[in-house]
Order: C-alpha cells, then structure tokens, then sequence
C-alpha cells in the first residue's frame, strides 16, 4: 500500500463518527446530528477522489492491501474498478440525503439512530471495495444488522414481523453464500497448493462443472434476495413500509444494489460456465418480475407499498440487462441501478415529507395536493416521470441501454420487456393523478389547513437528487466510459466460456 489509504478513510470514516458519539450525551442532540452530518460528508468528499480513475489504467486502482489472517489466506485487500466506483459515490451521496433528512423527523434514541445509520454506511461501502472473499463477507453481514435495527426501532406499527422477514430471509442468502466462498477456495486451494481468498486469484480459474452449478446457486440464492428477484421478493414491501424514510432511502438506493452488484462482480466472472447455464432461467424470472412488478403496483393502495412493489420491476430490468451477456445490456443494468437508487429514493424521502404531515399513506385519502404544495407536487412529478424512463431523465438511458441489449438477446423477450415499460407508466402516472391532480377526499379536507410546502432541510437533502436525475438524463458519457471497462470484462469472461455453459453436471 503505498500513499494515503483512501478507501479506508472512505469506509471508516463514517465508524469513527459512530465512535465519537458514543461519547456524547443522548440529550445534546444538536452536536449528535453535526457529528453525523461530519462523519457522512467526510466519507462523501473523500469519495470525490475516485472520480480520478483511470479509465485506461490498471482495472483496480486506489489498492490497499495488508497481512489479515494469514493462515487461512485471508487479506486486507481493497480497490475500486469503474463499478466499484459509481457504487461508491451513490452510496456516500444517499447516505448524506438520509442524515439530512433524519434532523427533524427522528425524535426517539436519537444518538443511537445515527449510530446505526454511520455502521449501517460502513458495511455497504466496505462490500463494493473489498477485493477479498471473506472480507467482502464480513462487510455484507455487516450491512445487514443495523438496517434490522433502523427498521426495527424506528419503524411503523409492524416493525418487528417486517424486520424478523427481513433477516431471515438475508441470513438463510449469507450463509450460502459463505458456503460458495468456502467451496471455492477449498477447490482453487486443493488444485493450486495455495490458499487464498483473493478475488483476482479465484477468479478465472477452471472450477468443476457441478462445483460451478451449485457455487452458482448457492451465490444466486444470496444475491436475488438482495436485489430481490422475483419469487424471493416479499421481504421488501414490508420493509420498506415499516421502515423510517431515512431507511426505505437506503434500502432502496444502496442495499438492494448490493444483489446486482455480486452477480456482477462473482456470479459473472467467477462461474461463467455457470452463468451461460443459468441465464435462460434468470432471464426468465427478470421478465416476470418486470410484468409482476408493476401489475401489482397498479393495484396498491399504500403509496410507499407501491414504490416498493415499482422497485422489483425496476430491479428486474437490472437482471435483465446482466444477464443477456453483451455490452448495451450490461452498460444499460448498471445504469439502472444507480437511476433507481436516485428516483426511487427521492420518492421514498418525497413521500416521507407527506407522511410527517399527515401520518397517512393512503393514496384514496390524498387527492388536489397540487393546490396546496406546488413545489411539492412539481419534484414528485420530475422523479416520477424520471421513474417512467423520460428522455431527458436518468431512467430512460437505463432501461433504452437493457432492451437495446435484449433485442440482440432475443426480439420476443425485448418486445415483451417494452410492453411493461407501458404499464410503469400507467400505473405511475394514474398515481400521480390520484394524489395531485383530483379532488381533495374529506379526509384531505381535515387536513388541509395544516399542509406545508417543503422545507429549507428538505430541500437541502433533495437538491442532489435532482441535479443528478437531470446530468445522468442528458449527459451519460461520464458514467459510460468509466462502467466499459468492466463490462467489457465480463462479456471477455463468459465469451471466454465459449458461451455453452456447463457439460453434464454429474
């Protein structure tokens, strides 16, 4: 390691201002939200500095590598990819909007909320940098507790059923997981003579084909409940109902990003026989998550439950586009998964903002809120049509990029994948009527006279949201160029497979 450990700053940073608040008196919550607020913004000015990747260099830069467990073949070992980088930034950037936002609503445990959201920080940042198999483990298991502890303290009135799915059903996916690190080392150990945990050693190297199959699963499994694929979804609706919006920002913008982010960094380049195999079925369950996804969201009555159910379509089309192996597709599922963490948490803090003032979600009892918030109603109506795939917004080169790359696939499967784009936007925009645009219900008219526009610290934690949802509309290269590299990679990898996929297993 030479020079300053910049990625360890990154990710530690936010853990020494969980540190420092552990010092400070509950009842001084003034200087318990400035230490948060520092902590974040820090690891966020820090990750700045990633955007000096080289494009044309080396594949991992800003490396840190150090003796760990030496024993076992365990290291310290991090560095950044173009992948890993517009991760990085997302995550460091939602994080702020998540502090900011927290200031006013969160009123109980205060110092222990901000505690949970810093540590919560460190394991999303720590998975997208770790170069290490088990390191990169300790970090996912990381990530997973305190998001248990932010829904199940802060949550709604089922916050303790919501939080008991949540972690049963990631736990069962992290244990597997473990179980395909733990084979797969074994396996490059026993042929090598070397034990080790390094991601750039593992990877390439020719596994079995059943060892493949079932490493494959066992990483599937893990990921797909992450993203989460459809049938392995029903965790998230109640998640992200019961949680604080601070929490449905996080689990939505970076928490499920974690899923996609592991089949592309393991499932992909590690098994790639294995990936030609299963791609038919993958492809499968993304196209019916898409169409299941926004089926069931014409049909919700809870504002946020809809937003939710949106995001197992959105996510599909993240599925899609990595798994149809060329470049648009891969290109096209990364972008969308950082326009999905913007819109998708900008409408999870825009419905918080309504929920504070009237402790209501029922789209029936919403109705003319135009009248009343126009500036509300003007930023949910610009993340809306951004969530739709708007030319000119973030969603639109995500979803244009995943079905260009469908098409080369297949033409039913792109055709079908278009189809669904038609009911997002119906089922969307028949939202954004019924709660702007008619009628005030009675129960509106109740509470008519207490509703105000946003706020100064609302419009603080909102403002990045909408400067990113307009750059990444009209201005992609930036991120295109630095995402190309690693999709060209993994195209190289499964090409390398001779994209036949896995001989008679056993």
């Amino acid at each position: 390691m030479d020079g300053f450990p910049l990625l360890s700053a990154i990710v530690f940073a936010p853990a020494l201002g969980a540190l420092l608040l552990l010092f400070v008196p509950g009842t001084n919550l003034r200087l318990i939200k400035q230490i948060a607020l520092i902590a974040v913004l820090a690891s966020f000015v820090l990750s700045l500095r990633l955007i000096g990747y080289d494009t044309g260099g080396a594949e991992f830069q800003f490396r840190e590598d150090l003796p760990w467990i030496e024993a076992f073949g365990m290291r310290y070992s991090m560095g950044v990819d173009g992948l890993a980088v517009v991760l990085v930034l997302l995550t460091t950037l939602l994080s702020v909007v998540a502090i900011v936002y927290s200031f006013e609503p969160i009123k109980t445990k205060v110092k222990a909320y901000y505690i949970t959201m810093l540590l919560l920080m460190v394991g999303m940042l720590g998975v997208f940098v770790s170069l290490d198999l088990f390191l990169f483990y300790v970090f996912w298991e990381v990530s997973l507790f305190p998001m248990y502890f932010v829904i199940g303290i802060w949550g709604g009135p089922r916050r303790i059923y919501a939080t008991v799915k949540f972690v049963v059903y990631t736990l069962v996916g992290s244990l597997l997981m473990l179980v395909a690190i733990l084979a797969v080392v074994i396996a490059h150990g026993n042929e090598t003579g070397t034990v080790t945990f390094s991601y750039e050693a593992l990877r390439g190297f020719a596994y079995a084909d059943s060892l493949q199959a079932l490493a494959f699963i066992a990483f599937f499994l893990a990921f797909a409940i992450k993203v989460p694929m459809f049938p392995l979804h029903t965790w998230l609706p109640d998640a992200h109902v019961e949680a604080p919006t601070a929490g449905s920002i996080i689990l939505a913008g970076v928490l499920l990003k974690l899923g996609g982010f592991g089949f592309l960094r393991y499932n992909l380049p590690l098994l790639p026989d294995a990936s030609v195999t299963f791609a038919p079925i993958i492809i499968g369950l993304s196209v019916v998550a898409i169409l299941y996804g926004a089926l069931v969201s014409m049909v919700q009555p809870d504002l946020k439950k809809l937003i939710a159910y949106s995001s197992v379509s959105h996510m599909g089309f993240v599925m899609l586009g990595a798994f149809v192996f060329n470049q648009q597709g891969l290109q096209g599922s990364i972008y969308q998964m950082l326009s999905h963490g913007v819109t998708t948490g900008a409408l999870f803090l825009l419905v918080g903002i309504l929920y504070e003032q009237t402790h209501d979600r029922e789209i029936a009892h919403m109705g003319g809120l135009n009248a009343r918030l126009p500036a509300y109603a003007a930023m949910f109506g610009l993340f809306t049509f951004a969530s739709i795939g708007l030319p000119g917004l973030s969603g639109f080169i995500g979803e244009f990029l995943v079905i260009l790359g469908t098409f080369q696939y297949n033409g039913l499967v792109a055709g079908a994948t278009m189809v669904v784009v038609v009911f997002s936007a119906v089922y969307m925009l028949w939202m954004l009527q019924r709660v702007f645009f008619t009628v005030p219900s009675d129960w509106m008219r109740q509470h008519w006279s207490r509703l105000r526009d946003m706020s100064r610290g609302e419009w603080w934690a909102l403002a990045p949201l909408i400067v990113l949802v307009v750059v990444m509309g009209v201005y992609p290269g930036p991120i295109l160029e630095l995402i190309s590299a690693p999709v060209e990679r993994i195209v190289e990898a499964v090409n390398g497979a001779g994209m036949t996929g896995l001989g008679p297993l056993w």
